[in-house]
């Protein structure tokens, strides 16, 4: 009968160790088509969405570009100032919050809390929960038509409001310059924005999240720029006063400039 001779699996050597730590049955352990968790799978289907979105964009400045001629104006007098005196479309509803409060909170301080917030939001909203999705469930869109709705009246009668009685003004000898062209309007303007906050927050049968208060500040945010730029634009006129776009004097019409 022949020896049959075994093999060892390795060499051993005097200066190795070796050890079978464990063997289990089952599919290998393998990283192969496994994400981190708590991530939401976003390519290729955002990617082309974003896609699709900036390509529709660049088309339609193009066309607005072949069909709107936009030629330089006259040089400049420095002996006739240019009335209504307005800045470009992206910036006009910062100058419509400038004739409502002092330089530094209209242009500094509530831009500079603005970014802040759109900074500090994936900080704030850390929930996995619905993330991916378009203001997440039925609750979360309530907040939102809520929040539209209310910047959408809300702002328009501020504006209209406050032109007819600029509190700057008439608190103007009565109280120190601070408290009358900073501290008092950006108080009516945080009023303004805890209202809507508030009854997210306590009018519901449940606590509010963390994501739908962020989405009643965004919803706010974005619909009072859009008031306010809309209000500067279509509706100052000569002495930044307001006029209905069809009822402006001395012939301005604000779509020239558009």
């Amino acid at each position: 009968m022949a020896e049959v001779k075994t093999e060892q699996p390795f060499a051993q050597s005097s200066m190795k160790t070796y050890s079978l730590v464990e063997l289990v049955r089952g599919a290998p352990t393998t990283m192969a088509d496994k994400g981190p968790d708590n991530t939401v799978f976003a390519f290729p289907v955002v990617a082309l969405l974003e896609l699709v979105i900036a390509l529709g964009v660049s088309a339609l400045l193009m066309i607005v570009a072949l069909l709107k001629n936009a030629p330089l104006e006259e040089l400049a007098n420095p002996l006739v100032t240019t009335d209504p005196a307005k800045a470009p479309w992206y910036f006009m509803g910062l100058q419509e919050l400038l004739e409502h409060m002092h330089p530094t909170v209209a242009g500094v301080l509530i831009p500079t809390l603005a970014v802040l917030f759109l900074l500090a939001v994936p900080y704030l909203d850390r929930s996995r929960v619905g993330a991916g999705k378009w203001f997440g469930g039925a609750r979360e869109k309530r907040v939102v038509w809520f929040t539209a709705i209310y910047a959408l009246s809300v702002m328009p009668v501020y504006v209209v409001l406050d032109n007819a009685f600029p509190v700057r003004e008439l608190l103007r000898d009565a109280l120190p310059p601070l408290l009358a062209q900073a501290v008092i309007p950006a108080l009516i303007m945080a009023a303004i924005v805890a209202i809507p906050v508030f009854v997210v927050a306590r009018t519901s049968g449940q606590k509010a999240t963390a994501r739908q208060i962020l989405l009643a500040l965004f919803t706010l945010l974005l619909f009072s720029a859009i008031v306010l730029t809309v209000a500067g634009f279509l509706f100052r006129g000569p002495g930044f006063k307001l006029f209905f776009p069809w009822d402006m004097p001395d012939g301005y019409n604000p779509l020239n400039n558009f």
